[in-house]
């Protein structure tokens, strides 16, 4: 018989679950380090929530350890990489606090309109204080929410039953999608200008780190408010401390901050700040989903072998694992390819399985596809949560399969559509397993993608190598490889070069200087 062990606080409904299905479970909330270290050995699974840390250490003792259930979204508690390594499984529940921070965050919306905090704390002061705090009226105004993804489809919701008009940005959000939303879409800018209230539901990546920063803040109408219920430092909070200043922003709700636990901040005692400490996801119902998520997926997986919210592993079969290796390790390369370059919404991805590659389970390789796909702009996506998100989203997803054409005896062709143009990306898996992109926007080129990449299109005139051989070797980086591919003499060209070295903005800059270059873009794999 399995046996578990819940070494942080779940309900009793979630114990039950274990022992209904037939686990052998130890309920022992608040487990010490050392006695952690001592007993995990005895283990097939362990349910956490944030106070577990799931070290490496921890993770070397565990040698029947075989899932982590981590009741909550974030597993920054959980060394992923050795959890993979010893073939542990690391599940989450991503979406059992979602409708718990969706009302956070119209709840601080609320008290920031009619400053109900302060007016509190002068009430209770005996102050009286009627007219210092006169509120605005949320209906008719217009909501910005920068993106609309799970909470941010709820908080959406939610504005329109306040009667406000609803804006908003999400590079995933199709304008058929924010149609059935009842929401208008922009870009990013123009939701800025037009915002009277601004709310923030996008994950922390690359591109939406210091999103609301000092030139986002000078875009916005004056006496905007802001509310963020999703991660510290999607705005950056010295430029927010000056905007408050200046009155540009006429208050802020911030339930999360760059640096946590927030027991100093620059931002605490103004007058116009709303804080509350990371309570998002904190009542009753939610803790109580999560656990009971979390309780089913692990009994699900240990006792049928079914993998739910994995974050580290797909949902493959073991027999097909082997055979499957390589093409999903390419059919995500296919995906982080086309994501990198994507920079509009999406609106349709089209999957072409040929030859022997038509032959294997396709569904963990579109699944690998859609998470490279939306990797970029969403680090917490994995194999299973893909598929559910491109939905949400309203991106249509097409899968054909067909007969060897060609050279190759199987390929896939990976295309995607945004509102502005349709990009192809083609790859197979040769006899020794290693993958191979062979065709990029119909022009057929061979390159094997390595971890630091520049990719670059270009008119096929003579003298744009050796001057983009210049502009790299003046800033240091040592080409590894250097791959080509054009559609006809003259015509367009693609050019993409391994480099031993990651090129930065500037050297982007330079390359797209360049005569007859018409993108430069650094990718990573």
């Amino acid at each position: 018989m399995p046996k578990v062990l819940i070494s942080d606080k779940l309900s009793p409904a979630a114990v039950e679950i274990f022992k209904n299905r037939g686990l052998d479970v130890d309920f022992k909330p608040g487990l010490p380090k050392e006695e952690l270290l001592e007993i995990i050995g005895q283990y097939d699974g362990l349910a956490i929530r944030s106070a577990t840390k799931v070290t490496a250490e921890v993770l070397e003792k565990a040698d029947n350890l075989k899932v982590v259930g981590r009741a909550g979204i974030g597993v920054d508690n959980v060394d992923i990489p050795q959890a993979t390594s010893k073939g542990v499984i690391v599940m989450n529940t991503p979406f059992g606090n979602s409708i718990t921070t969706a009302e956070h965050a119209i709840s601080m919306m609320m008290a920031l309109a009619r400053d109900i905090p302060q007016a509190n704390a002068s009430t209770h002061a005996g102050k009286w204080e009627k007219s210092k705090f006169m509120g605005v009226e949320l209906t008719a105004k217009t909501l910005g929410v920068i993106g609309c993804g799970n909470i941010g489809s709820i908080v959406c919701d939610r504005a329109l039953g306040l009667k406000m008009k609803v804006i908003g940005f999400d590079p995933f959000l199709t304008a058929e999608r924010a149609a059935d939303m009842g929401i208008e879409k922009v870009e990013l800018d123009e939701l800025l200008k037009r915002a009277d209230v601004i709310t923030l539901h996008t994950p922390m990546t690359d591109s939406t780190r210091g999103i609301i920063n000092a030139d986002a803040f000078a875009k916005m109408k004056d006496g905007v408010r802001i509310v963020n219920c999703a991660r510290g430092g999607l705005i950056v909070e010295a430029d927010l401390k000056v905007a408050l200043e200046s009155g540009k922003v006429a208050g802020a709700a911030l339930d999360v901050f760059e640096e946590e636990p927030a027991k100093e901040n620059a931002l605490f005692g103004m007058d116009k700040l709303i804080a509350t400490p990371h309570l998002g996801a904190s009542t009753s119902e939610a803790q109580e989903n999560v656990a009971l998520q979390v309780a089913e997926q692990m009994a699900d997986y240990l006792l049928d072998g079914a993998i739910t919210n994995a974050i580290n592993v797909p949902s493959v079969s073991a027999e097909d694992a082997q055979k499957l290796g390589p093409w999903i390790t390419l059919s995500e390369q296919l995906g982080l390819f086309a994501g990198q370059l994507t920079e509009t919404g999406l609106e349709e991805v089209t999957i072409e399985f040929v030859g022997d590659a038509a032959d294997l389970n396709t569904k963990p390789l579109v699944n690998a596809m859609l998470m490279g796909l939306l990797k970029p702009m969403l680090t917490d996506v994995n194999m299973v949560s893909a598929p559910a998100i491109v939905k949400e989203r309203g991106i249509a997803v097409n899968e054909t399969k067909k007969s060897q054409h060609g050279a190759y005896e199987g390929y896939i062709m990976l295309s995607v559509k945004t509102e502005r143009q349709t990009r192809s990306v083609g790859g197979t898996v040769f006899g020794d397993g290693t993958p191979r992109i062979i065709q990029v926007k119909g022009i057929g080129m061979e390159a094997a993608l390595t971890h630091d990449m520049l990719y670059v299109t270009n008119d096929d005139k003579p003298g744009f190598i050796g001057g983009l051989g210049t502009v790299l070797g003046d800033a240091g980086i040592n080409i590894a490889s250097f791959n080509l591919g054009r559609e006809r003499e003259g015509g367009d060209a693609i050019a993409l070069i391994d480099v031993d070295q990651a090129a930065g903005a500037d050297v982007l800059e330079k390359v797209m200087a360049l005569p007859n270059v018409k993108q430069a873009k650094a990718l990573k794999f």
